[in-house]
């Protein structure tokens, strides 16, 4: 399989095209993107999974999802972690997403799972796909669409996608390139958990781990403008070996502390980090809302937290950046109170040195003349959260040297 109109060469090569196209079609036949030299899987997406409000019943999800490192062999986990009962898969395809619900021509391929096309996904449990053999450029928009037999009960996925994906009418569409049997949109990704690709062995996996602002709320739907998405672009500009790829296990709502939207951070560290192929640095930027809600009511609340989470990175080889907490008086539950609280918090992961690096998004955020709150070229409008100039910024304050620290 190849998602490109030519064989590349090279991975850099094809960047640029794939930024500046809005849709690539499939060469009629495979093209390896990878040739000579040890490789590795890394993942190119990847979103946190939760539970969702779906119900859905022998209907097929078209969920869009946008990569960043190109590679070959393609592959995609399903996820069932929160579901409520075993589901079985009977037709999963991807294929190159068009307008809307669509599907470029000639593209859309069937997955295979232990070279069965069907698959039951245990409780708790998720699946990887057998790779698809050829090429996927970076920045490709992927539409995968998963036809599920009977009721799915609770519905594994991402609540907030920021993405429109669609629901199809009862029956099996998975196959369909045309919109037709797509009638509902959904901003809510199911069951679809990452993107893996096999790249050259120095390309290794960013996981960035948050809460809404790392999900990307209020940056405009459908455009990929999250601070993941907008860092994933200027990785593009560096050689081959330097490339990452770029998962977003944000969030909304989500806490370092305590259960709520979604499980806490500490909960599905594991799971959402360590788990993903060959993860060489997680960024973690989390902690405003404990603060909003009171479960951090003291530095130290936060603070031991962020430490249990850089030791058992450590302990598996794995860099970690601490990034600040960004500033939101005049947004949901500031006060003054939380506001001492997160200034202190920000000082100790910038002075630390139990990270492996910083960011400092609330530098990169703040309005330099009240710094307690969000310079207004970048906040989406309820002070809370970036709007698109906001997050842009927030990925050029990563320096992408400290993306290759070793352990």
């Amino acid at each position: 399989m190849s998602f490109a109109r030519s064989t590349r060469t090279t991975v850099v090569a094809a960047a640029a095209a794939a930024v500046t196209t809005a849709a690539v079609a499939l060469l009629p036949q495979p093209a390896p993107a990878v040739s000579g030299g040890p490789t590795n899987e890394v993942g190119t997406w990847g979103t946190a999974v939760d539970t969702t409000s779906f119900t859905l019943s022998d209907q097929t999800v078209r969920n869009i999802v946008h990569t960043s490192v190109g590679g070959s062999g393609l592959r995609i986990s399903l996820s069932n972690a929160f579901g409520s009962v075993p589901v079985t898969f009977d037709s999963v395809w991807v294929g190159v997403a068009g307008e809307g619900a669509s599907i470029e021509p000639g593209t859309n391929r069937q997955l295979t799972f232990g070279e069965d096309e069907a698959v039951t996904v245990p409780v708790g449990a998720e699946v990887l796909s057998d790779p698809l053999p050829g090429d996927l450029p970076p920045a490709s928009t992927l539409a995968v669409s998963i036809h599920v037999v009977g009721d799915a009960g609770t519905v594994s996925g991402h609540k907030l996608a920021h993405q429109t994906n669609w629901v199809s009418t009862p029956g099996d569409h998975a196959a369909d390139e045309g919109a037709e049997a797509f009638p509902t949109p959904t901003n809510s990704y199911a069951w679809v958990e990452s993107a893996v690709v096999e790249t050259p062995q120095q390309v290794d996996t960013v996981v960035a781990l948050g809460d809404s602002i790392t999900d990307g709320d209020k940056s405009t739907t459908s455009l990929n403008r999250r601070w993941p998405n907008y860092l994933a672009r200027r990785l593009f500009d560096r050689p081959a070996p330097l490339q990452y790829g770029v998962m977003n296990a944000g969030i909304s709502g989500n806490r370092v502390l305590a259960d709520g939207s979604g499980v806490s951070a500490q909960a599905r560290f594991d799971r959402d980090v360590l788990a993903q192929p060959d993860v060489r640095t997680v960024v973690v930027m989390e902690g405003v809302n404990d603060l909003r809600w009171d479960f951090a009511t003291k530095p130290a609340d936060l603070i031991n937290a962020y430490r249990q989470l850089a030791a058992r990175a450590h302990a598996r080889g794995v860099c970690i950046v601490g990034g600040t907490i960004a500033p939101w008086e005049g947004g949901s539950r500031w006060s003054a109170q939380r506001e001492a609280i997160r200034v202190q918090v920000n000082q100790w992961i910038r002075t630390t040195g139990e990270f492996d690096a910083v960011v400092d998004f609330d530098a990169a955020l703040r309005d330099p003349q009240r710094p307690t709150r969000m310079l207004p070229a970048y906040d989406s409008g309820d002070h809370l959260h970036p709007g698109d100039a906001g997050y842009q910024a927030m990925a050029a304050a990563v320096d992408l040297e400290d993306l290759e620290c070793r352990r």
